[in-house]
């Protein structure tokens, strides 16, 4: 293979999300040939021996694509700080993984898991303008002052968002759909309209929908239902 810069390199290998892995090299934490490299740019190929804490890595010519209902409870991240289960701990540990953005411990749904860093970088990428559709169940019944507010949208992040769509579903169910992704954003716009969240599950990644896939469970992606995510 051609040299191809660091952090595209670990992406490929399935080390992790392009932003981690920035984050990985920055701290010092990965090496090329015995030396501590700290530039995004460094070139590499699989003559290298290039290690991340400690460990060899070399890329991976088999690529995954796995679409999860994530369960409650569950934590998008490879290390638990309390033994909280995490959702690699439903696929098989020979594979090196890792999940396109996150959803936090208590919400369920779809998520997309892979370890091909390119495709996660194009799903993330805000030029792909990939919408990302919720279902909310609330204790109090929805109004319409209440669905007023979060179309008004709130302030994630330190910026002001607004959903792309908001629907009543039922007196006490609404689906969301935002682009942003921020950080439990969905859960700020509900809070910040004065309602509490009953629960919270992802249904849908651009065009690509959880179906009938149980909760627990996941199943590989077609390349058909992979482009789904980016149809209009």
């Amino acid at each position: 293979m051609e040299k191809v810069r660091i952090n595209k390199y670990l992406r490929n290998c399935g080390i992790a999300s392009r932003r981690k892995v920035e984050e990985l090299i920055l701290d010092g934490k990965v090496s090329i040939n015995g030396d501590v490299i700290k530039e995004l740019g460094t070139l590499v190929d699989d003559a290298d021996t290039v290690l991340v804490n400690g460990q060899k890595v070399s890329m991976n010519e088999t690529l995954f694509y796995y679409m999860l209902n994530k369960p409650k409870g569950y934590l998008c991240t490879h290390k638990s700080h309390n033994n909280e289960p995490t959702i690699y701990n439903l696929f098989p540990k020979s594979i090196p993984l890792f999940s396109i953005g996150r959803l936090d411990k208590d919400t369920t749904g779809l998520l997309i898991v892979t370890n091909d860093g390119d495709f996660s970088n194009l799903v993330i990428h805000p030029s792909s303008d990939v919408t990302k559709e919720y279902v909310a169940t609330t204790i109090e019944e929805v109004t319409s002052s209440h669905l007023k507010q979060i179309i008004d949208g709130a302030i994630v992040e330190m910026t002001h968002v607004r959903p792309y769509l908001v629907k009543k579903l039922s007196p006490r169910t609404i689906k969301i759909v935002v682009k942003e992704g921020k950080k439990r954003e969905v859960r700020i716009l509900v809070s910040n309209a004065g309602l509490t969240l009953d629960t919270l599950t992802r249904t849908k990644i651009g065009n690509l929908t959880l179906d009938s896939l149980p909760e627990g469970h996941f199943r590989p992606l077609t390349a058909v239902e992979r482009q789904l995510i980016f149809s209009k």
